[in-house]
């Protein structure tokens, strides 16, 4: 029989993420809101915008880079 599983808050693999993963998520959603304004005054779907800032955010472009262990947390 497998060990009962560990409350959250006591897991050690999780909760130092916590802060990054928050950053990561409001830096996300910030750029997006952003590059949708600039897309909308561009006369542009504000959808275009969400894309260009998915690209700019996304692990293949050069600058910023996400801690890629922190897409099994939200999974």
């Amino acid at each position: 029989m497998s060990p009962a599983p560990r409350p959250l808050s006591e897991s050690p693999d999780l909760v130092p993420h916590a802060t990054e993963l928050i950053a990561i998520i409001a830096l996300g959603l910030t750029l997006a809101f952003i590059c949708g304004m600039v897309a909308q005054r561009l006369r542009l779907p504000p959808l275009v915008g969400y894309l260009l800032a998915g690209v700019l955010v996304g692990p293949y472009t050069p600058g910023f880079v996400g801690d890629s262990n922190l897409g099994s947390v939200v999974a």
